[in-house]
C-alpha cells in the first residue's frame, strides 16, 4: 500500500480518495454487498474531510467506475466477516468524473450496474456538493446534508409542491420548527405566492407575523352561507339512520328556496343547494315553519322542529358568531377569497388559519369549508391567469383519519379529493402530523416527498417504511435514531434520498411550541390571586 500518512491535508483526502476501500462481492438489481478493510477505514477515520472521515459507516456514501461512469451508493447495512467489513450498499445515480477527480453531472438512477470485483472508493465533501447540488432549478435551503458540515440540502420547490408532501415526526422533535423553517424559505423565494396554513394549536401566529396574515375566531368572518349541503348536514343535523335521512331532505328542499329569495340568485342561471349563494338564517327558519304549517298532522312536525331549534341554538350561541353572525349575510365572498388566499399576497403570501378557539364539534366543517373553497377556487379558475396556491394541515390525522375510524366527514373527502386530483388544477398539499400511523394511507401515498423526522412509535415506522419510495429503504433503519431537528428526506423534492440537520430559525420566526420547564417553572411563586382571576375571565369570555 503507497505511504498515504504525509503531505498536506488536500493532498492526504485527495490521496485517500483514490485508494480503494474495497471491492463489490455481489450485486442485485438495487443494492450491492461489498467488503471493506477495516484499516483504511480506520486510516480515514481521522481525515480532516467529515464526509471522508465517515466513510464505510452507516449513512455515508461510496462511489465505483463502472463503463467510464461514476456510480454513487449509500451504506445502509454493516456486518464482519474472516477480519473484513461487510456492508450493503444502495444506489443512488451516476455522474461523470471531472478533471480534478470529483463527480460532477450527477442524475439520480444508475444505467450501468458494478461487476462482482468493482473497486469502491470514498467520497469527498467536494463530491457532496456536486451530488446534492440543485443547479439552476428552483429551490429552497433548509440545513445540511449529513454526514458533511457544509453541503446545503435543497429543496425542489416545482416538484415537491407539486406532488404533494408530508412532514412526519414524533412530539418534541421539532416537527412544528422545521414546517416552519420550510414555509418561511418559500415565502423568501415567492413572496407573491399563497399560502393557506391550518394551525389547529395557535401556534404558527407569531411565526408568520411579519410574511402574513392571521385569522382566528375573532377576525376570520367566514360566511355560513360558503357551506355546501354536506357541510349543512354536519352542521344541523343531529339524527342518525332513516330521521338523518328525513331531516336531510327537508334541509336540502328549505335551504334551496332561501338561496333562491336572494338578489344574486337573478345573475345564477342554475341554483343548487351547493351554489354559494348568500341566504339568511331568518329566512331558512321561516321557511322550515311554512313547511311545518302545510302538513296534514302535527306529529310529523318533529324534523321541522330539531332543524328550526338547531339553527336557533346556533344563532344565539357566541361560541358560533365568527360564521353564523348577521353582519355575515352580505356577498362577502369576493374579500373572503382574496383575504384568505392572498390575492394579492403584497409581500406577505401566508394565511394562518388559527381554528384553535373554534367549537370542536364543528372545527372539521370549517377546515373542510376552508379546504374546499381552495379547490373549488382553483377548479373554476382554470384557464384564467393561475393563481397556484399550498394548502398546509398541521395535525392532519384529525381531518384524514385512517380507515379504522369511523369518521368520514366532509373533510376528509375534500382532502382526499386535493391529495388525488389538485395537482391538475393548481392545488399543493402539506400533510403535518405526529401520527402517520393514524393518516388514511392512501393520502400518504399521493404524497411525492416525504420528509420524516424521528418517530418513535414502531407501528408509524412501518406505516413511514410502506410509504416510502424503494430508493430510500436504506435510510429508513435510522429513523427512530434521528437527533431532534434530523429528517430523511425522499421523493420528488430531493434529487436522492437525504438525511438533513435543518437550520436554526431565528427566535421570531419559531412557532410557540415550546414545552414547558417544569423544573424553572415550580420555582416561581407570587401574585397566583391575580393570575387565576385573569386566566378565569378569558375562560368565561372565551377569549385570549
Amino acid at each position: 500500500m503507497n505511504d498515504i500518512t504525509g503531505g498536506s491535508p488536500f493532498e492526504k483526502t485527495a490521496t485517500l480518495a483514490a485508494t480503494p476501500l474495497g471491492r463489490i462481492e455481489r450485486v442485485t438489481g438495487g443494492d450491492a454487498e461489498v467488503r471493506l478493510d477495516p484499516q483504511l477505514l480506520e486510516l480515514m477515520s481521522r481525515d480532516g474531510d467529515s464526509t471522508v472521515a465517515m466513510a464505510g459507516e452507516i449513512g455515508s456514501m461510496l462511489r465505483m467506475m463502472v463503463a467510464g461512469r461514476c456510480v454513487i451508493a449509500s451504506v445502509h447495512n454493516l456486518g464482519s466477516e474472516g477480519g473484513e467489513i461487510t456492508a450493503r450498499i444502495a444506489f443512488l445515480g451516476e455522474g461523470v468524473i471531472d478533471g480534478e477527480g470529483h463527480v460532477a453531472d450527477f442524475r439520480r438512477g444508475v444505467t450501468r450496474y458494478p461487476l462482482p470485483g468493482t473497486p469502491v472508493h470514498a467520497v469527498s465533501s467536494i463530491d457532496t456538493m456536486a451530488i446534492f447540488s440543485a443547479g439552476n432549478v428552483p429551490h429552497i435551503e433548509i440545513g445540511t446534508v449529513h454526514p458533511t458540515n457544509s453541503t446545503r440540502a435543497a429543496l425542489l420547490v416545482d416538484a415537491m409542491l407539486g406532488k404533494h408532501f408530508a412532514l412526519l415526526g414524533s412530539t418534541g422533535t421539532g416537527k412544528s420548527t422545521a414546517t416552519a423553517l420550510i414555509l418561511h424559505r418559500i415565502c423568501q423565494m415567492a413572496p407573491a405566492g399563497h399560502i393557506v396554513m391550518i394551525d389547529p394549536h395557535g401556534e404558527y401566529d407569531a411565526a408568520f407575523a411579519e410574511v402574513g396574515a392571521s385569522y382566528n375566531v375573532t377576525n376570520l368572518a367566514m360566511p355560513y352561507w360558503l357551506m355546501n349541503f354536506e357541510e349543512h348536514c354536519e352542521v344541523l343535523l343531529t339524527t342518525t339512520g332513516a330521521e338523518r335521512q328525513t331531516d336531510a331532505d327537508i334541509l336540502a328542499k328549505c335551504m334551496l328556496a332561501a338561496r333562491q329569495k336572494n338578489r344574486a340568485a337573478d345573475s345564477v342561471a342554475r341554483i343548487t343547494v351547493d351554489s354559494p349563494i348568500p341566504y339568511v338564517l331568518s329566512d331558512l327558519t321561516n321557511i322550515i315553519q311554512t313547511e311545518m304549517g302545510k302538513l296534514d298532522k302535527a306529529s310529523n312536525s318533529a324534523p321541522y322542529l330539531r332543524l328550526k331549534h338547531k339553527i336557533e341554538e346556533i344563532r344565539s350561541d357566541p361560541r358560533y358568531h365568527f360564521m353564523f353572525s348577521g353582519m355575515l349575510v352580505g356577498d362577502s365572498m369576493k374579500s373572503f377569497i382574496k383575504r384568505i388566499f392572498r390575492l394579492p399576497a403584497e409581500g406577505k403570501p401566508i394565511s394562518v388559519i388559527d381554528v384553535s378557539g373554534v367549537p370542536s364539534e364543528i372545527t372539521s366543517v370549517v377546515v373542510a369549508v376552508l379546504a374546499r373553497c381552495v379547490f373549488d377556487y382553483a377548479i373554476w379558475a382554470r384557464g384564467q391567469a393561475q393563481h397556484p396556491i399550498l394548502l398546509v394541515c398541521e395535525e392532519a390525522h384529525r381531518y384524514v383519519p385512517s380507515d379504522r375510524s369511523t369518521n368520514n366527514g366532509p373533510v376528509r373527502k375534500i382532502l382526499e379529493r386535493i391529495a388525488k386530483e389538485g395537482r391538475k388544477y393548481g392545488v399543493s398539499l402539506g400533510l403535518v402530523t405526529q401520527r402517520p400511523s393514524d393518516l388514511a394511507e392512501g393520502v400518504l401515498s399521493q404524497c411525492g416527498t416525504i420528509i420524516a423526522m424521528r418517530l418513535n412509535n414502531e407501528r408509524d415506522q412501518a406505516f413511514v417504511r410502506a410509504a416510502m419510495p424503494e430508493g430510500a429503504r436504506g435510510f429508513l433503519d435510522s429513523i427512530p435514531a434521528l437527533r431532534n431537528r434530523e429528517a430523511i428526506i425522499c421523493g420528488e423534492g430531493v434529487s436522492i434520498p437525504i438525511r438533513v440537520a435543518f437550520d436554526d430559525l431565528a427566535d421570531g420566526l419559531r412557532p410557540a411550541s415550546n414545552d414547558p420547564v417544569f423544573s424553572d417553572l415550580w420555582r416561581c411563586a407570587g401574585d397566583e390571586d391575580a393570575l387565576v382571576e385573569h386566566v378565569i375571565g378569558r375562560w368565561r369570555n372565551q377569549g385570549r
